[in-house]
């Protein structure tokens, strides 16, 4: 059972972190929405789309920067405890240090619990909301359209277009190449392919079929056909940020088909993968590092704690970044990368709390 001062710091984790949430957020939304405001007027967004917009990035900035707001709220009341001499009188009245910590780590697994859903479940709605809108009204047409794109749908077949527009799903110069062992059976070309999402099916513009004879080929040509294929185009050319749009399953399953396609792209998708479950877990390391940072009453009070945390919490997202963009651009292991900073986060939490109890 929870006693008077396990709710009493309960009641203070919670609701600071609230209260860090609803200062800060509303900040980022006004700065957010000042960068935007001439593109969205240019465009003539309607009011109903901006509102929705602005709800998306709100679940999207919250789940993003959580950690760092729970760092710095924990620091904030815990730092107010130990400079009105509150933790020197729980301490002396016969509380370990280690018990000191128990409505801490209540409260950590609180959030942790409800951030693993929200970054399973919520987060991915809102992400593929705010991107599709920033796609839709923001972004130019050179950002809605990928160069180049050439995929391996299965052991047999292969495609590729010279630019594929994200938004409207029409691409030029398509080709698809059908093999059996190692001969060319047939190909099919067309300067534009359209895929029509009323009925699934794709409109080919001036379509070719070449079907490779033992002696001779065969020729077939239309300037229009509509045909049906055993893929999705837009699947085969995902947006960057396709794997932050996806809930749990569905980002299995995703990551699954685009290995067995030879994707380039793997690493990016694992990393946010494996983000849905470290950033979760970071709510107890860094607890553990404010409350040993923040429990000891300084000369310089409340100012210098906070001082430390803000240091701790910029290289704690620079770790996260740093190998986070090394495993999207290279070959590094992006389960290594994204749990790195839990790492060693944990190794500096454990130190610190070492040297706290003392």
């Amino acid at each position: 059972m929870l006693s008077i001062l396990d709710r009493y710091i309960l009641r203070k984790y919670l609701g600071t972190f609230a209260l860090l949430l609803l200062l800060f957020v509303p900040i980022g939304i006004t700065v957010h929405l000042a960068e935007k405001i001439d593109k969205i007027l240019a465009n003539e967004v309607p009011l109903m789309e901006v509102l929705k917009y602005l709800y998306d990035f709100t679940i999207y900035f919250a789940n993003l920067l959580f950690p760092l707001f729970l760092f710095l709220s924990v620091i904030w009341f815990t730092s107010k405890l130990a400079n009105n001499t509150e933790v020197i009188a729980f301490l002396s009245s016969g509380v370990s240090y280690y018990r000191f910590l128990r409505p801490y780590l209540i409260g950590a697994t609180i959030v942790c619990i409800a951030a693993l859903i929200f970054s399973m479940y919520l987060a991915p709605k809102a992400s593929k909301g705010f991107n599709e809108f920033g796609y839709t009204y923001i972004k130019g047409k050179n950002d809605r359209e990928q160069s180049n794109v050439y995929t391996q749908i299965n052991d047999n077949d292969y495609i590729y277009v010279s630019y594929f527009n994200t938004m409207e799903n029409i691409g030029s110069n398509f080709t698809l190449e059908h093999f059996e062992g190692n001969q060319m059976k047939y190909k099919i070309e067309a300067s534009q392919i359209k895929f029509n999402n009323a009925d699934s099916t794709y409109s080919l513009i001036n379509y070719t079929k070449r079907k490779v004879g033992a002696t001779s080929d065969i020729l077939e040509s239309s300037q229009g056909l509509d045909t049906v294929f055993a893929f999705d185009l837009e699947d085969l050319t995902p947006v960057s940020y396709i794997a932050e749009t996806l809930s749990f399953t569905e980002l299995n399953d995703f990551i699954k088909k685009e290995k067995a396609r030879g994707s380039s792209n793997i690493g990016r998708y694992e990393v946010v993968k494996y983000k849905r479950w470290s950033l979760p877990v970071s709510a107890y390391i860094l607890t553990i590092i404010a409350v040993a940072v923040s429990s000891v009453k300084r000369r310089g009070g409340m100012g210098v704690n906070l001082a430390i945390g803000i240091g701790i919490g910029m290289v704690y997202i620079f770790f996260d970044k740093v190998f986070g963009t090394m495993a999207e651009q290279s070959s590094f292991s992006p389960f290594i990368a994204t749990w790195f900073p839990n790492m060693v986060f944990g190794v500096l939490a454990i130190y610190l709390l070492r040297n706290a109890k003392r």
